[in-house]
């Protein structure tokens, strides 16, 4: 993949939300999880971990967020848990390589905010201390998976900014 290729992938990511009822393989798994490790991350610390979640497990997670379709809909989710001292800024910032990474092996993913992290904590059996408040639903695209159309992106000079906010870039 050429370097405009990777930044074409960038801008053309979209969330699906259908996926085919199929199971994806525990190497197309891995090599998520080895997206997911080699994330970059605050003072290089890795303080995170991952549980891969299916079956009727991936149901009980499913309860603990208010808006979960995908996540029920998917064959898999990645659990993002952001372990002792870590920061929210790093899972979101492992989440998009794993969207990323899983776009490029094609597969679907959509991410999901879990509301009820006490209820999290014990459907995963999280130890003290730690947090999981997103998950990736992860599956193959059903044939008829497309975006939802809720337009595109903001024009340039309503978000960027030069050396002070409302100063034009």
């Amino acid at each position: 993949m050429t370097t405009n290729d990777f930044y074409d992938r960038i801008l053309g990511l979209r969330v699906l939300r259908t996926y085919r009822d199929e199971p994806l393989s525990d190497s197309l798994i891995e090599r998520l999880l080895e997206a997911a490790r080699w994330t970059g991350s605050s003072k290089n610390l890795q303080n995170w971990s991952f549980v891969v979640v299916d079956g009727d497990q991936k149901d009980r997670l499913a309860a603990c967020g208010d808006f979960t379709g995908p996540l029920r809909a998917a064959p898999s989710a990645l659990a993002l848990v952001e372990e002792v001292g870590g920061y929210e800024f790093d899972t979101g910032r492992v989440a998009q390589n794993v969207m990323l990474a899983a776009n490029s092996l094609g597969i679907a993913s959509c991410p999901i905010t879990l509301h009820r992290e006490d209820e999290v904590g014990s459907v995963l059996g999280l130890p003290d201390g730690t947090r999981c408040r997103y998950a990736i639903a992860l599956g193959y695209p059903a044939d008829d998976a497309e975006p939802a159309r809720f337009g595109g992106r903001k024009p340039m000079d309503e978000i960027a900014y030069r050396n002070r906010h409302g100063e034009p870039w």
